[in-house]
C-alpha cells in the first residue's frame, strides 16, 4: 500500500523517507511489521534502550569531532592573524628604517 504525501518542507520529506527506508531494512531483518511484532514491554523498552545509548555514543563522538575541528580551524586562523600581524610589522619596521636613513642624508 503505497502512500503520495505532498510535503511542503524538503527536511520533512528527506526524514519521513528515511523512516520508510529503516521500517524495510527492519522488515528484510526480521520479517514482520513493527505493528505486528509480539514482544513485550520489556523488550521494546530494552530496544530504547540501547537506540538511546547508541545515539549518546554518536552525540559524544560528533561533539568531539567538531570541538576538534573548530579548534583546529581557530588555531589555523590565529596563525594566519599572527603571521599578518608579523608581515605589518616588518612593513612598519622597513618604512622606519627608510625614513631613518633619509634623516642621514
Amino acid at each position: 500500500m503505497k502512500q503520495e504525501i505532498e510535503f511542503r518542507d524538503p527536511v520533512v520529506k528527506r526524514v519521513v523517507n528515511k523512516f520508510v527506508s529503516r521500517s524495510d531494512v527492519g522488515f528484510e531483518k526480521y520479517g514482520i511489521t513493527l505493528q505486528d511484532d509480539p514482544s513485550k514491554m520489556f523488550e521494546w523498552l530494552n530496544h530504547l534502550q540501547e537506540e538511546l545509548m547508541d545515539a549518546v555514543l554518536y552525540l559524544q563522538k560528533a561533539k568531539e569531532t567538531y570541538t576538534n575541528d573548530f579548534m583546529e580551524e581557530a588555531f589555523k586562523a590565529s596563525r594566519e592573524i599572527i603571521e599578518l600581524d608579523d608581515m605589518q610589522m616588518g612593513i612598519s619596521l622597513c618604512s622606519c628604517r627608510s625614513s631613518d636613513d633619509e634623516k642621514t642624508d
